[in-house]
């Protein structure tokens, strides 16, 4: 009898979403069960990483790796997990791009500890109080992961198979990976799976702009009675759909949201946010450049609009780090 692949699922930087897509495939996922072992996946069961340190090399058949790189913890198990695998799957937006983490590359590591443990309102007592990599206790010491001064993907430290985008990905796609996976069906290596060649405006039904359309103002969406029928950006709306990937089954355009861009870049692309901003630029109806600034400044949070999901991934946080 040949043996069921081997597949691993692991969380670093990230949320807890893609492992929430994961078990949302529901039977499916029981189903995946039947036809491979799961022998590693710490979110749901009891494995420990000495488990996997005992385990030979390329032992794991998929890797499914989820999580940006925010410490040494993270490097670590996505080093161990590496070398255990025969394939490494960046799943989910932040293993891809480095995900809303990633947005943390903006400010240094001291600006970051000052806010989260020394002014936040929220604090109490501990207020001040910061954690330390090594603590003496009397029980003994007490080891925790270095923080790191900026987020990196996953393919910034360890060579990554494929990339699947996603924040999550959807559960549609999740199972058609799985299937491809158990099937040995995957694309060549380095391919975006669980995606489209196409970008969201390629695929979405709402109604175009007429050629020339200008925009004047920007809106959030919450101030906007949004036309279900039309196009976001003739609505005044920021939307990533021009320069992001579809496949995700537009699940936000359909529930009346822009596309938030986590599905990554459109073919072709190379920095998504740069890519939005230009064609946002494009769009704005004044040759004024006070006029222009005070259009400018009706976008509230530009690096969070544009570079939401891919700051880490993009040529700015290239040039700052090299």
């Amino acid at each position: 009898m040949t043996a069921k692949p081997k597949l691993a699922f692991y969380w670093a930087a990230s949320c807890g979403g893609c492992e929430i897509s994961v078990t949302e495939l529901g039977m499916d996922l029981v189903a995946v069960s039947e036809k491979a072992d799961i022998v590693f996946w710490p979110a749901a069961m009891d494995f420990k990483y000495d488990d996997v340190r005992a385990m030979q090399d390329q032992e794991i058949d998929i890797c499914f790796f989820n999580g940006a790189i925010r410490n040494s913890e993270n490097e670590e198990i996505a080093h161990l997990l590496r070398k255990k695998s025969k394939v490494m799957v960046a799943f989910g937006s932040c293993a891809h791009l480095g995900g809303i983490p990633g947005l943390a590359n903006m400010y240094d590591i001291e600006s970051l500890c000052q806010r989260v443990f020394d002014t936040s309102p929220s604090l109490d007592d501990s207020r001040g109080t910061r954690p330390q990599t090594i603590t003496q206790m009397p029980e003994g010491e007490i080891r925790i992961p270095e923080l790191y001064d900026h987020v990196k993907h996953l393919s910034d430290i360890a060579d990554v198979d494929y990339f699947m985008p996603g924040c999550p990905p959807v559960v549609d796609q999740i199972a058609k990976v799985f299937e491809a996976a158990l099937s040995g069906n995957l694309p060549a290596k380095g391919s975006v799976i669980g995606a489209d060649v196409k970008s969201v405006c390629d695929v979405c039904p709402r109604e175009k702009g007429e050629p020339g359309f200008r925009i004047t103002e920007f809106k959030r969406p919450h101030e906007v009675q949004l036309d279900p029928n039309k196009c976001f950006l003739t609505q005044g709306v920021i939307c990533a759909g021009p320069v992001t990937r579809a496949g995700c089954g537009i699940p936000c355009l359909n529930g009346n949201m822009p596309c938030r861009g986590c599905y990554g870049p459109a073919e072709g692309v190379v920095d998504q946010g740069a890519k939005l901003a230009s064609y946002i630029g494009a769009l704005i109806d004044t040759d004024d450049p006070e006029k222009i600034n005070e259009i400018l400044d009706s976008i509230v949070d530009p690096a969070g609009t544009f570079y939401r999901f891919g700051l880490a991934h993009s040529i700015m946080t290239k040039l700052k780090y090299n």
